[in-house]
């Protein structure tokens, strides 16, 4: 695997990597990692991973880029290991870092595409027209994704966008799945106390990251919406992010100060449990998620969802299944999100039946996906190099056999 962003950096494809990593390597794989070194900051288990320096991004401080020339002078070790197959994760440098190795080694390429960058590059360039931010998403995608052997999409809807940009690559939708631990119990209570949170109070919880194209301003909207009806309502957000100031300020404008309160990152195994089943109701407003991995989380803690249905999150959400779908509007939104707010009960039971609905998207299951992919990955590009080998073969040899004659 190669990528331009992991931890400590949190997101959604960092937690995607690390999840399939341990889930393959439990299957007695050996998965190596190329990452960014983020000035000598790691955590976790580093077996495994080349950390490679990488450059700030001006426009996104929390990014990195890898730095092609630290990474090829791995080439030797790559080449000594004797791997199967390149698994690209993001589309930047580490896209044409993968693709190069790949054809250096003779093996195939691969890469999830984790990001929805349409709705989501002007945002981190502002000096750019909207449309031209998009078309240039768009263009972008078509010529990296038609040069893979294969590509791994998280969902029906981000598939569907991809194929009408004109991308023709064989493609298989498999998701990020939900380890073990993720269904552990979190100590709600404890995390309550921990950021003095009264437990009669009602919270409704956002965790991700706290960016533009995450819709986040929609949900102040609905929280001041519900205040109306139940003044200690509290919107909890976890995470950080570009936004994040912009949402203070808003917040603060609003007179939502008693009604907001933000967390920042959470350690995903030791605090991220205990926020989810503190909640209430978690709500998820985001338009331009490729899957929505957060919704599941929420359910695996029997945390109910009220969330929109948008793009890659159709996957995921069904109604009644731990998921209350509200349309994009705030009367509706804050109806459905205060009906469970209202009763403890309805709440429960919802929360119940998300958990078990989350059991269907287990890590190990999605892994043995992910490896039969893989494999007709591999099988697919050696019977396209025979037969590319044996054309040139025959071109060699009429070649020869026409001069000859000459």
């Amino acid at each position: 695997m190669i990528s331009d962003v992991y931890f400590p950096r949190i997101n959604g494809v960092s937690t995607s990597i690390a999840t399939y990593r341990e889930a393959l390597e439990e299957r007695g794989h050996e998965v190596h990692l190329i990452a960014p070194d983020y000035d000598g900051v790691t955590t976790g288990n580093e077996e495994g991973v080349r950390r490679i320096p990488s450059r700030h991004l001006p426009f996104d401080p929390e990014d990195r880029l890898l730095k092609t020339g630290a990474a090829m002078a791995e080439r030797e070790a790559l080449y000594a290991a004797d791997f199967d197959l390149i698994h690209i994760q993001t589309p930047f440098a580490a896209h044409y870092l993968g693709v190069k190795l790949a054809k250096e080694l003779g093996i195939p390429r691969v890469e999830t595409y984790h990001t929805y960058f349409e709705e989501y590059l002007y945002h981190y360039l502002p000096f750019m027209p909207k449309g031209a931010a998009r078309y240039l998403a768009r263009s972008l995608s078509r010529r990296q994704c038609n040069d893979l052997d294969a590509l791994v999409v998280p969902s029906h809807g981000m598939l569907e966008v991809l194929r009408g940009y004109g991308i023709q690559a064989r493609a298989e939708i498999i998701p990020t799945g939900l380890p073990a631990e993720s269904f552990v119990p979190g100590d709600g209570a404890a995390f309550r106390t921990l950021h003095g949170i009264p437990p009669q109070r009602p919270v409704m919880l956002y965790v991700g990251r706290v960016a533009f194209e995450k819709n986040i301003g929609f949900l102040l909207q609905v929280t001041a919406r519900i205040r109306q009806d139940m003044p200690e309502v509290l919107l909890l957000i976890a995470g950080e992010g570009p936004a994040l100031e912009q949402l203070k300020s808003r917040a603060a404008r609003m007179g939502l100060g008693n009604n907001v309160l933000f967390v920042g990152y959470l350690d995903r195994k030791s605090e991220l449990p205990g926020c989810y089943r503190a909640a209430n109701v978690f709500v998820f407003s985001s338009c331009t998620e490729t899957q929505g991995l957060v919704l599941l989380e929420a359910m695996a803690q029997a945390t109910p969802v009220v969330a929109l249905a948008e793009l890659g999150t159709r996957d995921v959400l069904q109604e009644g299944q731990g998921a209350l779908i509200a349309a994009h509007e705030i009367e509706d939104f804050a109806a459905k999100t205060m009906s469970l707010l209202q009763r403890d009960d309805a709440a429960r039971q919802l929360g119940e039946r998300g958990r078990e609905y989350a059991s269907g998207w287990s890590a190990g299951a999605l892994a043995e996906k992910m490896l039969d992919f893989y494999q007709r990955t591999a099988e697919r590009y050696l019977e396209v190099s025979t037969r590319s080998q044996l054309c040139e073969s025959n071109v060699e040899s009429n070649v020869c056999l026409n001069t000859g004659e000459d």
